[in-house]
């Protein structure tokens, strides 16, 4: 029997009964078979704290990578964009006016005296001819006798010249005077006849004056105001002397409204036109008025233009110096664009907006028209392509990279 030895194979034999030659025995030390396991677990460690070295920078730069990223994105502004509309919208401005009443008349005497009597009171509404007031004037009552009496001496002067100048002229033509003293003759028919005529005309004169006791009104209208009572002194007086006016007449079926046009609308007004017309002292009533007339020149201290528009107050629902509006269309351009009023930016250079070209800020200049309030006219400077940035910030600056999120963003 084979004998085992610690550290060597056994021997073995083939099968006709030689020993065959046994593997060189492998001795390991007991040393040895101690120092392995240490080492190999050391080495696992290493290449496991190896990975997750490797894993952690791959996880940082990843990291890293990703925050740049993040960051560069996050530093293109983002921006809503929308484009220019076509053709300005139409709009309608309002505007104050002074009313007036379409003939405003005060009545004054025309001869001296004392008021015997007044037919109409503030607010009667009366007819032209209409009898408003007499005044006596017996001063003048004397004047006219006076006058009439010199007017008959006149006459019976130029008669008698008439006569004397008709014998001397017979008396001539038979040589029984002289030439000379036939032309005094006549002469003197002629100074006659001419103070026949001052005569008749003196006469006419204070008869006319004489007529003006009785004083009428010259218009349809309404008695705005009496400045006088029964017995008051009259005194002849005009529009130089608006203490001696009697009455204040006011035609008020028609009237004027006078409205100031700024000078950037004074291009839409034009004679014939209808308008709408206001007041906030019946704000349930509109009238309907028509422009009849304007300046035609801009009033260099306001900058507005001056127009009329004349207004049928058949009712009488407005009154002469009432406040009132003026409501004036303004008829849409189509030669001009609409923006939001949100795009504008306004730099010392001048007004701007921000327009996306290739994914970069332009600052355009432009030029507006009229404001509507959220919107603006657009007269110059932009295509009805471009892309106008909306609410752009500030800071916004010439050939800044910007990303568009979402396009006619209002």
């Amino acid at each position: 029997m084979n004998q085992l030895v610690e550290g060597r194979a056994p021997e073995q034999n083939d099968h006709h009964g030689h020993t065959a030659q046994a593997t060189p025995p492998i001795v390991v030390g007991r040393d040895r078979k101690l120092g392995r396991g240490p080492a190999i677990a050391g080495i696992l460690a290493a290449l496991l704290l190896g990975v997750f070295i490797a894993k952690g920078i791959r996880t940082r730069v990843y990291t890293e990578e990703t925050l740049t990223t993040t960051t560069r994105r996050d530093a293109v502004l983002s921006v809503a964009v929308t484009s220019p509309v076509q053709g300005a919208a139409a709009q309608e401005i309002t505007l104050p006016a002074n009313t007036q009443a379409f003939i405003d008349t005060p009545i004054y005497a025309r001869t001296s005296g004392y008021l015997r009597k007044w037919y109409a009171d503030i607010g009667t509404h009366v007819y032209a001819g209409q009898l408003l007031a007499e005044i006596e004037t017996p001063e003048l009552d004397q004047q006219v006798q006076q006058a009439q009496s010199d007017l008959a001496a006149a006459e019976a002067n130029q008669q008698l010249a008439q006569i004397t100048a008709d014998r001397w002229t017979k008396l001539l033509a038979k040589n029984a005077v002289s030439k000379q003293e036939t032309d005094q003759a006549t002469s003197d028919l002629n100074a006659r006849q001419s103070v026949l005529s001052a005569a008749q005309a003196n006469v006419r004169r204070l008869q006319q004056l004489q007529g003006f006791e009785k004083v009428y009104a010259p218009f349809d209208g309404v008695i705005t105001a009496r400045s006088v009572d029964i017995g008051a002194l009259i005194q002849a007086g005009d529009i130089n002397s608006p203490k001696l006016e009697l009455f204040h007449m006011a035609s008020t079926g028609k009237l004027r409204l006078f409205v100031p046009v700024p000078e950037v609308y004074a291009n839409e007004v034009h004679n014939g036109d209808h308008v709408a017309v206001t007041s906030d002292a019946i704000p349930d009533a509109k009238f309907t008025g028509t422009i009849v007339r304007n300046s035609d020149a801009i009033d260099i201290s306001s900058r507005t233009l001056n127009v009329e528009v004349d207004v049928i107050n058949a009712e009488h629902k407005l009154f002469p110096g009432q406040y009132a509006f003026i409501h004036l269309p303004i008829p849409p351009s189509n030669s001009s664009m609409t923006l939001p009023s949100n795009t504008l930016l306004f730099r010392k250079e001048g007004l701007r907006v921000g327009v996306v070209r290739d994914g970069r800020v332009q600052l355009a200049p432009v030029q507006i028209g009229q404001d509507y309030g959220a919107k603006v006219e657009i007269i110059s400077g932009l295509a009805p392509a471009d892309q106008v940035i909306l609410n752009p910030p500030d800071s916004l600056a010439q050939g800044e990279r910007v990303n568009v999120e979402k396009g006619d963003a209002q």
